[in-house]
């Protein structure tokens, strides 16, 4: 098995190809070894000293050094490779139980106008950031302020130039396909 890794523009993120599926669908993020639980894979790679979070997409995985660890890169990806080969080898599933998720639903003209902030989620500003090892995901709209909520997952969950993604690509990309739309603000 070889393993890819790139680089993010976040410094504490290295994305891992595996050259396999991670996540069939969706994508699955995960802050703390409790957390973890949910994937054996996930909680091989939280036992490694230094691993502070990982996000799960579908080729992809991401794993988040901690900033106040002392080991650099070259010294972490020996373990993390290995778990990560250990996983596939093993056979075991992604995620020890599928999580259903509800989402909010929408009716009428705000239902339409959630409907197009999906599409452009999905086909123009996701697979974009996935390329970093991130994700963007819809939470909520409120049409009174016309405020888009979204959750920054993986690599984009605390890099330096997220906001910067966040501000000058996806606002400006919203506010000229979906005029309802006056701002954006990150949900953590």
């Amino acid at each position: 098995m070889f393993i890819q890794t790139e680089a993010t523009p976040n410094p504490d993120v290295i994305k891992f190809l595996p050259g396999k599926p991670v996540l069939e669908q969706g994508t699955r993020q995960f802050a703390t070894s409790d957390e973890a639980r949910a994937s054996p894979l996930a909680e091989a790679l939280f036992a490694i000293d230094g691993v502070a979070a990982l996000f799960f997409g579908n080729d992809f995985l991401t794993v988040r050094r901690s900033p106040e660890s002392s080991l650099i890169w070259a010294e972490l990806k020996p373990p993390i490779l290995a778990a990560i080969m250990d996983f596939y080898t093993s056979g075991q599933p992604i995620l020890r139980e599928v999580e259903v998720k509800t989402d909010i639903v929408y009716e009428g003209e705000l239902g339409q106008i959630v409907a197009e902030i999906k599409d452009l989620l999905d086909t123009r500003v996701r697979p974009a950031v996935a390329q970093d090892g991130g994700d963007i995901e819809f939470d909520s709209f409120d049409l009174e302020s016309g405020t888009l909520y979204l959750h920054m997952r993986g690599a984009c969950s605390g890099c330096p130039s997220s906001s910067a993604t966040l501000r000058q690509g996806v606002e400006t990309l919203m506010k000229h396909y979906v005029p309802e739309v006056k701002q954006i603000e990150a949900v953590i």
